[in-house]
């Protein structure tokens, strides 16, 4: 499966299997892990084999069963935090996909259990993913239109439509899509893309925003422009 693939084929999914990670797949996400805290200065941490984090209450409401794998995405407090466990947390959901898995971000529907990951100082963390092999492959929800939260138009490069339409499926803090694309034009002949990310009571939106503009460097092709 490709990302491309994985972008249409990747639902939420909250219920899950009582089947535990195969070792392979486990040191492909860690290999992965250990990379993308490096390029994005995190410390992303896989914990498996630990049901605890979503047998309380808020797990409960929100519908969680059988949630034993996750991943705990903290970094150190900075501005642009959210943005970056969203861009580099979407890298891991959407290899999860490609391994035969599925996921799920969660931003409150979890407890905390001391001793199953780590802080370092003034770090913290910004959400869970749960992980596993899924009940069932989830289902697609209403989306926006590409009018809606972007400039596309037949005057836009194809590529940038592209881009906005893998954005739209990228996963949202219940769904709200607060985010949106702006073709620039050309500078020193680059193409040049602003994103956005709008206002929400519900919140998340840096976080969804660094989701959706990975979404977007793939339907793109990050090399086809730079962002402004």
């Amino acid at each position: 499966m490709t990302l491309q693939e994985a972008i249409q084929a990747r639902h939420s999914v909250r219920a899950y299997k009582e089947q535990p990670l195969a070792e392979e797949v486990i040191k492909t996400l860690n290999e992965q892990i250990a990379a993308l805290n490096s390029e994005g200065n995190l410390h992303i941490q896989l914990i498996v084999n630990e049901p605890k984090a979503f047998l309380g209450p808020l797990a409960k409401y929100g519908k969680f069963r059988n949630v034993s794998n996750y991943i705990v995405m903290a970094g150190k407090k900075s501005p642009d935090l959210d943005e970056r466990i969203g861009y580099y947390g979407e890298h891991l959901v959407l290899l999860a996909q490609t391994l035969g898995l599925n996921t799920c971000w969660v931003g409150l529907s979890y407890t905390k259990v001391p001793g199953t990951y780590v802080l370092g100082e003034d770090e913290k963390i910004a959400c869970y993913i749960a992980i596993g092999y899924g009940d069932t492959q989830g289902v697609s929800h209403k989306i926006k239109t590409l009018q809606q939260v972007s400039n596309a138009s037949d005057s836009t490069p194809e590529w940038f439509r592209l881009g906005v339409e893998a954005a739209l499926l990228a996963p949202t803090a219940v769904n709200q899509q607060k985010f949106s694309f702006e073709y620039i034009g050309m500078s020193n002949n680059r193409h040049q893309v602003r994103a956005k990310k709008g206002f929400s009571l519900i919140g998340y939106t840096q976080m969804d925003m660094g989701i959706a503009k990975y979404h977007f460097e793939i339907g793109a092709g990050k090399d086809n422009f730079d962002w402004v």
